[in-house]
């Protein structure tokens, strides 16, 4: 029997006091007015941790709607990513603490701030992991990490690093057992594979066993995985239900049947976490 999990359940991090809700709201693609709007209803919902990133142009509509939600700060995990360097340490590091003044002011902080791809090169990932080592230092990140980051490229870190492990890796599905063994948290960005899978049969059974739909029994599978899943939606209803999967468990047959919809890299929707440099 696996443990009861509940909305409110957190991860420590690796080598810091910092806890992450295990279960995150994404806002790729939703942008302006409607950002704020779907941020507001995933918070209303329960969510306590919004991902987002430089790229998807909406930080400062996150930082909107968590100071109109009548949360405090402290109460919403906020994350965001840096996509590329600029050629200069000093300058990528004004292109991050630029991200936390957009979200939370000028006195502010982000929870955790992630580099968004190892793309690039060596120069490019050491360039910006350092510039979030100096956010991290000063306590305008209370966490840092990656994404999309194989084992060589997070190896790659101890030749300079001053925080080893990264706190998170962000990723699809590759490198798993590396990060657990590190202990770095998870993150499964694209839990619901973009509704890819809605009307594979096996999922399908699996969710009317359960009363439940497929984008539920996803998002419990991840939580089941001890992921931290980040599922998106712009639609009201399905941010409170993407919500709901505290009330059901997937058994050890249903794990083992979810697990071999694994297609590895040829199922990876954004970017493949390769293992070497």
């Amino acid at each position: 029997m696996a443990a009861k999990l509940s909305i409110a359940d957190v991860l420590s991090l690796p080598n810091c006091a910092v806890k992450i809700p295990r279960l995150g709201f994404g806002v790729y693609l939703s942008h302006n007015q409607q950002c704020v709007k779907s941020s507001l209803a995933a918070l209303k919902a329960g969510y306590r941790h919004i991902d987002s990133a430089q790229y998807y142009a909406n930080e400062k509509e996150v930082g909107q709607a968590v100071q109109q939600s009548g949360l405090n700060r402290p109460e919403v995990f906020i994350t965001t990513k840096i996509l590329s360097a600029t050629g200069s340490p000093e300058k990528t590091y004004q292109k991050v603490l630029e991200s936390v003044h957009t979200i939370d002011g000028t006195d502010g902080y982000v929870d955790l701030f992630l580099v968004h791809s190892p793309n690039g090169g060596a120069a490019a990932r050491k360039e910006m992991y350092m510039a979030l080592e100096r956010l991290f230092a000063e306590g305008r990140a209370k966490s840092i990490g990656v994404s999309n980051w194989g084992v060589g490229h997070i190896e790659e870190l101890k030749s300079y690093a001053k925080v080893w492990p990264p706190h998170v890796n962000q990723l699809e599905r590759e490198i798993v057992s590396y990060c657990h063994k590190n202990g770095i948290v998870v993150e499964a960005y694209s839990p619901l594979v973009r509704n890819q899978k809605a009307n594979d049969p096996m999922l399908k059974a699996i969710a009317k066993a359960h009363g439940k739909t497929t984008a539920q029994v996803l998002i419990r599978y991840c939580l089941q995985k001890d992921w931290v899943p980040l599922p998106k939606s712009d639609t009201p209803s399905r941010i409170v239900e993407n919500a709901d999967v505290y009330d059901f468990e997937l058994g050890v047959e249903d794990m083992a049947r979810l697990d071999g919809l694994d297609q590895g890299a040829r199922g990876s929707i954004v970017q493949t976490a390769t293992n070497t440099l």
